[in-house]
């Protein structure tokens, strides 16, 4: 491990990686796929247009968490349901990424990804990228008992589910809201900062340890690159 690295993260024996966003760029646009379909969903749930479909989407989003939390709330809607839906969108847009995975392949310890997604398509994902391999274990919106994050609930329940130590663990994800709760538990915290978070969100250093643009590319500079 290269030796800028090593006082942070020279302990670490289980890395924990959000999907969305961060283990493949945000320009990537897949996000947008899924919140059309958040729209199409909700349109024909409410039978109403797509200016008040995106209303109830976003005050859902803002005033829950998530859509989904706001739906299933206020409109009793089937949670599997709603993420076979919204998650059924085309990978074209996914490019394989082999910088990040022989990154991966080289990096020790334990992977796993943590997201607010459902493994079905975090398997897809994973596999279009070309990184599936590496990754033995998933955390989706459904193991977190459907309490996404930055819920500590979820959280919980992941280091319960695969016995982590927080003290040994590290955390990557470019929503830094959502690494307040790993800092809390005892993680060391990656902020993929890549423009991808939406809001206006205070990024307080004191639970940011590292700030990256580039999964691949971080591996590369930590671990050095064979090729």
């Amino acid at each position: 491990m290269n030796s800028r690295f090593a006082p942070l993260l020279g302990h670490v024996t289980d890395w924990i990686f959000d999907l969305d966003n961060c283990l493949y760029p945000a320009s990537t646009g897949l996000f947008d796929l899924i919140d059309e379909r958040m729209g199409a969903y909700i349109e024909r749930l409410l039978d109403c247009d797509p200016a008040e479909a995106k209303r109830v989407q976003k005050a859902h989003f803002h005033n829950h968490g998530t859509t989904l939390a706001g739906l299933m709330r206020e409109h009793q809607v089937d949670p599997h349901h709603f993420l076979e839906d919204v998650h059924a969108i085309p990978l074209d847009r996914v490019a394989r990424d082999d910088r990040l995975a022989r990154g991966l392949a080289k990096l020790p310890g334990r992977k796993l990804v943590f997201t607010n997604a459902d493994e079905p398509y975090a398997r897809r994902v994973l596999d279009a990228l070309g990184v599936g391999e590496h990754f033995g274990e998933l955390h989706d919106i459904h193991a977190a008992e459907l309490c996404p994050k930055p819920n500590e609930h979820g959280y919980q329940l992941l280091l319960d589910r695969f016995g982590i130590d927080p003290a040994r663990a590290a955390m990557i994800e470019d929503m830094a809201q959502n690494l307040k709760p790993a800092k809390m538990l005892g993680m060391a915290t990656i902020w993929v900062d890549n423009g991808s978070e939406r809001g206006n969100h205070a990024h307080d250093p004191d639970y940011i340890d590292l700030a990256i643009a580039n999964v691949g590319e971080w591996l590369e500079e930590m671990l050095g690159d064979d090729e």
